[in-house]
C-alpha cells in the first residue's frame, strides 16, 4: 500500500495494518468538542506559571490537596494548602464560590487532584485540574517553597525548554 492510499484508506475508515489507524480519528467537529471540553477541565503547569507571575489578581485560586507532610515538602507559592479528606469541611471557609479553583497533587502519576477536583466540584466550585502536579512544577524550574526558604532546580530538558522562556505551545 502506497503512502497515498493508506492515507485514502485510513480516511474511508477501512482497517490498515498502522496500529494508529487502526481505529480512525474522530471527526473534526467532534475531535473539536473533545479538545474543548479537555481544556475546560484542565490547565498545565506553564500557564499556572503564567498567570501567578503576571503580577495582580490571576482570576484563581491555587490548590494544594496534597498533606501537610507533603505541602511542608515543598509547595507553590501562593497556593492554598487543602488537603482533599478536609475539602468538605474547610473549603466553604478558605474559598470563594465565585473564584474558579485549579487543583494540584503530586504530578501524573497521582490522581488525587482529580479526587480534590471532583470534590471542590461537588460543593459548586468550577475547577481545573493542573496537568503535571507539583512534579512537574520543580521539573519545568519554578520556584517552590519549603520550611527552609525559597528552593529553584535547574528546568529538566526533557520536561522542558532550557534556553527558551516557554515552549511555544
Amino acid at each position: 500500500m502506497t503512502p497515498t492510499s493508506a492515507l485514502s484508506a485510513a480516511a474511508a475508515g477501512t482497517t490498515t495494518d498502522n496500529p494508529v489507524l487502526r481505529v480512525p480519528p474522530a471527526a473534526p467537529a467532534d475531535a473539536a468538542a473533545h479538545f474543548a471540553a479537555s481544556l475546560a477541565f484542565h490547565t498545565d503547569v506553564a500557564d499556572v506559571a503564567g498567570a501567578l507571575a503576571a503580577g495582580g489578581e490571576p482570576g484563581f485560586v491555587l490548590v494544594d490537596s496534597r498533606s501537610i507532610e507533603a505541602w511542608d515538602q515543598g509547595h507553590i507559592p501562593g497556593a492554598v494548602h487543602l488537603p482533599t479528606a478536609r475539602i468538605p469541611h474547610e473549603a466553604p471557609a478558605l474559598l470563594d464560590p465565585a473564584v474558579p479553583v485549579v487543583v494540584h497533587c503530586w504530578g501524573p502519576g497521582c490522581n488525587g487532584a482529580t479526587r480534590a477536583a471532583l470534590a471542590l466540584a461537588g460543593l459548586g466550585y468550577r475547577v481545573k485540574e493542573m496537568l503535571g502536579g507539583m512534579e512537574y512544577w520543580i521539573r519545568e524550574g519554578f520556584a517552590y517553597e519549603t520550611a527552609a526558604g525559597s528552593e529553584r532546580q535547574p528546568a529538566d530538558p526533557l520536561a522542558a525548554p532550557v534556553a527558551a522562556g516557554d515552549c511555544g505551545c
